[in-house]
């Protein structure tokens, strides 16, 4: 039977979901459940730690990536279980909910991404023996994790001017900046405040690892053995993207590295990291079409309906046809008093920059030709394309990526250390070698 290919709100929560058909890829049985971990006021079973490892073992096998050791795999993953029950709880004592509404509307959309109807989706599920009400509470602790760290690490965030500044001029200093990279990596992570023992030992893990590297160990296999980082159970690996997508730790590792080659051992504050660079493409410059255009809006209220606002284009519309100057309408009738005062002027527009409906609108619209009037969000619009074209945009677009991946390199760095302490302030027992007779 064809395995549905949803579409998850995180991986890890598809390494719980996924199941195997296959009783070769699974843990060996235990024939009774029993408690493998307390984490403060939760319990994980062993049933649940199963159910995971079985998704775990599945993806590592479609990669053709070799199984660890079961005991190996059993610990690292009943880490990431009580690591996820303790941010649920955490959630829920700080008052993070989803209600029945939302989380159906996200099911909604996770069958949508299966191209099924609910129902449809729903029964696929039942189909590959999974537990629809478990899976909605899945879904539902997804969802309160996700809002949980937008509310405690994204949404605290700032990227300064000269931070990206400085992005993109280290980036304009690397000779690879036109490349792509693909590359894994293995973190051998340290606690905050680190005594000089604990350094000691993580770069005596680090040598180790290094060096089960060199005599041929795989790298993959070995990265979800012994890293600590974010993808360890996928191997750690990192799909193409540009060098300038890349931690500058990392881009300035990879650069030096011919494809296939690992890197020697390199410290940051949160441990010691081995990075392979896997393969490596060429990027192009970014052109789009851009479409210089103007617009006059009118808003909607309670004192102007869809049906007034509309009409009322209609008439500036015509008034437009028989001669009359853009410019002069907009100014004087439309709501959008930033573009009125410029006529109308939106200036140059590439793709996305607006909502949809208004790219829609002028994207069908030839130069010089005026839209009908069309309805987005904001109200009602008519538009006029005065030219059209190909555009450099490589510059925006690297600033942007810029932005982005300051962005997403100080989320991971505050997501590991907010994740540590809240490691490190549970109450945490691991009973993996207490099994019930």
């Amino acid at each position: 039977m064809r395995t549905i290919a949803i579409w998850l709100l995180s991986l890890s929560l598809m390494t719980t979901l996924v199941s195997t058909a296959h009783a070769a890829e699974q843990p060996q049985a235990i024939p009774l459940n029993h408690i493998v971990a307390v984490a403060n006021d939760d319990v994980i079973l062993r049933s649940q730690l199963d159910k995971y490892l079985r998704g775990v073992i599945q993806r590592l096998r479609q990669q053709n990536t070799p199984i660890p050791p079961m005991k190996v795999l059993e610990k690292r993953g009943l880490e990431r279980l009580v690591l996820r029950s303790l941010q649920v709880q955490r959630a829920k004592t700080t008052g993070i909910q989803v209600s029945d509404d939302s989380l159906n509307d996200s099911i909604l959309r996770i069958a949508r991404k299966n191209n099924m109807r609910l129902e449809e989706f729903r029964q696929a599920l039942v189909n590959e023996g999974i537990d629809y009400n478990k899976f909605r509470e899945d879904i539902r602790n997804e969802i309160i994790i996700g809002r949980l760290r937008k509310r405690d690490v994204t949404n605290r965030i700032n990227i300064t001017e000269r931070e990206i500044k400085d992005y993109l001029s280290r980036l304009k200093k690397q000779t690879a900046k036109n490349k792509q990279v693909k590359f894994s990596h293995i973190l051998i992570g340290l606690p905050d405040a680190a005594s000089p023992a604990q350094i000691q030992a993580a770069r005596k893990k680090a040598v180790k690892v290094i060096k089960l590297l060199k005599e041929g160990a795989d790298f993959s296999q070995t990265a979800v053995s012994y890293s600590d980082g974010q993808k360890a159970m996928q191997g750690g690996h990192y799909d193409y993207r540009p060098v300038n997508q890349v931690p500058p730790l990392f881009a300035k590792t990879l650069v030096k590295l011919q494809p296939g080659e690992i890197s020697p051992i390199t410290r940051s504050p949160y441990g010691f990291h081995i990075i392979k660079l896997d393969a490596i493409k060429g990027e192009s410059r970014k052109m789009v079409l851009q479409t210089r255009i103007r617009h006059i809006l009118i808003s909607t209220s309670a004192l102007i309906s869809d049906k007034d606002a509309r009409l009322r284009l209609n008439q500036i519309r015509d008034r437009l046809q028989n001669g009359e100057d853009f410019a002069t309408l907009a100014r004087a009738h439309s709501t959008d008093t930033v573009s009125a005062k410029e006529g109308g002027n939106l200036g140059w527009i590439g793709p996305g920059e607006t909502v949809p409906q208004f790219e829609q609108a002028y994207a069908n619209l030839s130069v010089g030709n005026i839209s009908k009037p069309f309805r987005t969000k904001y109200g009602w619009h008519i538009a006029q394309v005065l030219e059209r074209r190909q555009y450099d945009n490589t510059e925006k677009l690297q600033r942007n990526i810029a932005i982005n991946n300051l962005r997403k390199q100080k989320n991971s760095e505050a997501l590991q250390a907010w994740l540590r302490r809240l490691r490190d302030e549970a109450y945490i027992e691991y009973r993996l070698n207490q099994r019930r007779s």
